[in-house]
């Protein structure tokens, strides 16, 4: 049974520290807060010209670590992530190498992902690589053989060929087969050669339990301690504790994208969240983070693409996704942020907020919702939020929180003392998707 390896990610280091543990049942690199970083599936997702998969290139993505590294890696934001279309050319065929092991496009990515890594890592920055479950059709028709085994690609396929994944693109895996695993082993080895730092698998079925045991398991024996998301839109709630043992985050919504001229609108499908989270929150814990997907928090001037929400709404994102405490993921093409997204984005309280890796409560639902989570030094961080169309106050009880008397107030989002204030708080005219986040202390 592989050992386990615990990684302990501070916000402020871009090197994991290993330390040795027992040996259970599962493997799992564990890491103690919420990733940070970008995603490039937002402009990957987008109808608005010279965007869409076409954009995804090494210089586009390099281009992208530039911005991270001088504006963001301060707060804490790590991750570059390549999603969907490295390994495809413009037509989407996908490029596999002898073994039947995604390999990068050669017109997309000149330098191979690991020339992209390498360029990624001298930033000071971690890269994240895209795959999906099951077995690519095209690799089953390729009939490769596998790294280390006598067995070929076609010898793992569940029989008979049962479609897998949210497309049915590839082939359901037959995991009593010790080959199977072998394979999985090959392609994140593969990964780990090219300096992948994070592996995203994408499209996940209630079927697909095993596949995500067997990337975990790979991800150990490689000896690279790399961050495991579980994707789909969404995972399906009933897989939810079958995971934790092996992912380090699920999603728990559909694609935060419109799929239109912008990176997202707020009905398509920003607002969703306050009301699908938490029905996720009973299953989480330490280590295992609700993937909220990416934040359109990037660029609301220029001509380059917009986020599609207004200056309000980023904020309330920025505050959901970090009471969440899900993986702060920008989306967009973030070499065009603009000022007040980085101020958004950089916040050290608010960050901090996200990176305490406690999951929040909600107090109440409805159009003025009230969340609180306690945080590690026991001061309580709450955050009140208007979904509705018109201004409102919301107020806050003590007695929501469990504490009572007179209690210091301090507004995260402004960095500003707010006094004391006994016995409640009132946030006023909080405008229409609007928010507040509060320390109570």
């Amino acid at each position: 049974m592989p050992s386990r390896l615990t990684v302990l990610a501070a916000v402020a280091a871009s090197v994991a520290v290993l330390l040795p543990g027992a040996s259970p049942a599962y493997a799992k690199t564990s890491f103690g807060v919420p990733a940070m970083g970008w995603s490039s599936w937002s402009v990957e997702s987008s109808t608005r010209a010279t965007y869409g998969t076409s954009w995804l290139t090494e210089s586009h993505v390099e281009g992208a670590a530039d911005a991270v590294a001088s504006k963001l890696k301060s707060a804490g934001y790590r991750y570059i992530d390549i999603d969907s279309g490295w390994n495809a050319d413009l037509s989407f065929n996908g490029h596999t190498d002898g073994n039947g092991i995604p390999d990068p496009d050669p017109t997309r990515f000149p330098d191979g992902i690991s020339g992209t890594a390498n360029y990624v890592h001298n930033e000071g920055l971690l890269l994240g690589l895209y795959t999906t479950v099951g077995l690519d059709k095209g690799v089953y028709d390729k009939n490769a053989p596998i790294v280390g085994t006598s067995c070929h690609t076609q010898d793992i396929a569940q029989q008979p060929l049962t479609a897998t994944n949210g497309w049915g693109s590839s082939w359901k895996i037959n995991y009593g087969n010790s080959c199977a695993q072998a394979y999985i082993n090959s392609v994140v080895n593969k990964f780990a050669s090219w300096g992948v730092d994070l592996i995203k698998v994408d499209g996940t079925t209630t079927d697909s339990v095993p596949d995500i045991q067997a990337f975990s398991r790979a991800i150990d024996q490689s000896g690279r301690g790399m961050w495991l998301t579980t994707s789909a839109w969404p995972v399906p709630q009933s897989i939810e504790s079958q995971l934790s043992g092996y992912t380090n985050d699920v999603r728990v919504d559909t694609d935060v994208e419109c799929y239109c001229g912008t990176l997202a609108t707020w009905t398509s499908s920003v607002s969703a969240r306050w009301n699908d989270l938490p029905n996720w929150l009973s299953g989480l814990q330490s280590g295992y983070f609700p993937d909220l997907d990416s934040m359109p928090i990037s660029n609301n001037s220029g001509s380059a693409i917009q986020d599609g929400i207004s200056s309000t709404e980023r904020q309330s994102v920025m505050t959901f996704w970090s009471m969440a405490s899900a993986p702060l993921y920008v989306g967009g093409d973030v070499y065009f942020l603009d000022n007040e997204a980085v101020s958004i984005l950089t916040n050290p309280e608010v960050v901090a907020v996200d990176q305490s890796a406690r999951f929040p409560t909600r107090i109440t639902s409805g159009n003025q919702q009230k969340w609180r989570k306690q945080l590690p030094d026991g001061s309580w961080a709450v955050a009140v939020y208007n979904l509705g169309s018109s201004s409102a106050n919301i107020t806050v009880n003590w007695s929501d929180l469990g504490i009572s008397g007179s209690h210091a107030v301090r507004d995260l989002v402004a960095r500003t003392d707010l006094g004391s204030s006994n016995g409640s708080w009132t946030a006023t005219a909080v405008p229409a998707h609007g928010s507040r986040l509060i320390k109570v202390a």
